[in-house]
């Protein structure tokens, strides 16, 4: 990791800058970036407009990165672009930028109007900033990635609003008045209107569906596609910035928006898996991600909660598993294909040492083989801790090919 947009720049720009042949919108913050991007996504393709998406990471394959009207590109025209992008780039250029110029330069030869990116952790020094963009939505900040963000919440929401792009509109659902002050400061800095979640719009569950209240639209009786009550947020952010898009000539009906939010997809995240017992895959890996998913299974069915559980590394793991481990009955410690993982055995001992009864299970595959059979046919196993754990258990679920690629 090396921060800066030089790097990136330089690249584009021998590319011949294929970022200006579409529109781009910005997703960043700590949690709920992704599925935002997707609602969003999801929303101007079905308006009749020709959209592409990059995230990261990927869940399964890394083709999952970059999509276009809803659908993973060809692994022969992905090579072909990476061929490209890695001889057009400099010297020192870093995992994260090459796929960031291939996902643009994607975009650019294959028609795109309308890209949605999704930054990396960070704002001000991430590869995505290097284009501007025409809408930013920054859903929440909380600690995480202290090491390189900041300590505070301040120091962290400075540096997610140091992608916004001077004089275009910002939407929101920060709540936290440190967070919160650090964006409008960054607004006024560079003349954005700030429109946040709770204020100019709002959206509410009434039952099993949400209601939406914005600048300009109301929509009532919303199904969101993607699982999960703290959706609401993430849903709502994807329509006030579909509103806001007007003012760049992208104008969205309430059709496509309602059609939007409910044919939204975004693997891992509060996805059920039926069968017996049945498996919640969630991609919860920091302490707000944690405290949601918990919210959510207080409020689910099962006689038994088995835990799976990889974490990686450099995260706080007690502050994730805190809030989950008064639900479960055991916990199977995995740790994941990666380098960085947490070994299984470290993390069991800290379960153990907050009281939960644990196993290091090994492998995900075997966590989840332990964790079906403790739990039983009425029980429900949740996969979570990170996104790589989350992606791996998926593959193995749906056998899948797994490709763990790290950035």
């Amino acid at each position: 990791m090396k921060p800066g947009t030089e790097r990136i720049s330089r690249l584009l720009d021998s590319l011949n800058n294929p970022q200006d042949s579409f529109t781009s919108v910005h997703v960043a913050g700590t949690n709920g970036k992704g599925s935002t991007a997707a609602f969003l996504a999801s929303i101007t393709n079905r308006m009749g407009c020709r959209t592409g998406l990059f995230t990261s990471p990927h869940l399964s394959r890394f083709s999952e990165r970059i999509r276009i009207d809803g659908c993973e590109q060809a692994e022969e025209s992905i090579l072909a672009w990476a061929e490209r992008v890695i001889a057009a780039a400099p010297e020192g250029t870093t995992f994260f930028e090459l796929v960031t110029g291939l996902a643009i330069l994607a975009f650019a030869e294959s028609g795109v109007k309308l890209a949605v990116l999704e930054a990396g952790m960070g704002g001000r020094f991430d590869a995505t900033s290097a284009v501007p963009g025409a809408v930013t939505i920054i859903t929440t900040v909380g600690l995480d990635h202290c090491r390189y963000l900041g300590s505070s919440l301040g120091e962290i929401a400075a540096e997610k609003a140091g992608i916004i792009t001077p004089d275009r509109p910002v939407v929101t659902a920060v709540s936290q008045p440190e967070a919160l002050d650090a964006i409008a400061a960054a607004c006024i800095e560079r003349g954005s209107s700030c429109y946040r979640f709770g204020d100019q719009f709002n959206a509410e569950w009434n039952g099993s569906l949400l209601e939406y209240r914005g600048m300009d639209i109301s929509l009532d009786a919303l199904s969101p596609g993607i699982g999960g009550r703290y959706q609401a947020t993430n849903a709502a952010c994807a329509i006030a910035a579909a509103e806001l898009l007007t003012g760049a000539g992208y104008p969205v009906d309430e059709r496509a928006m309602r059609s939007g939010i409910e044919n939204a997809s975004w693997p891992g995240r509060m996805e059920l898996v039926g069968g017996t017992p049945r498996i919640l895959l969630d991609g919860a890996h920091n302490a707000d991600g944690a405290r949601a998913l918990a919210a959510e299974l207080a409020g689910m069915r099962h006689s038994r909660l088995c835990l799976v559980v990889g974490i990686m590394g450099d995260k706080d793991a007690g502050a994730i598993l805190q809030p989950l481990l008064p639900l479960a009955e055991m916990v199977c410690a995995v740790e994941p294909s990666l380098e960085r993982s947490m070994p299984a055995s470290e993390l069991a001992g800290i379960c153990r040492g907050l009281g939960s009864h644990a196993v290091a299970a090994g492998s995900v595959a075997k966590g989840l083989t332990r964790a079906c059979t403790e739990a039983g046919p009425d029980g429900l196993v949740v996969v979570c801790g990170s996104l790589f754990t989350v992606g791996e258990a998926r593959s193995l679920l749906f056998h899948q090919p797994y490709e763990p690629i790290r950035g």
